[in-house]
């Protein structure tokens, strides 16, 4: 892991939570919507985000 400062973790902290957020309601949209194009289109930016958190989350050293 690289050396971080207390503001590089602070702005990684922010990122993280606003990926995880972005990841959880698109996956609730992709449950909620009638149409499975629109559904299938949700489910694949859920993922996408929560592919970005993984990488973020490796930046600090976490594992899941």
């Amino acid at each position: 892991m690289t050396n971080l400062t207390a503001k590089d973790l602070d702005v990684l902290t922010h990122i993280l939570t606003g990926e995880e957020m972005a990841c959880k309601k698109a996956r609730v949209y992709a449950n909620t919507l009638t149409d499975p194009a629109l559904a299938a289109t949700m489910s694949e930016i859920a993922s996408q985000h929560e592919q970005r958190f993984r990488a973020l989350f490796a930046v600090l050293g976490g594992k899941e």
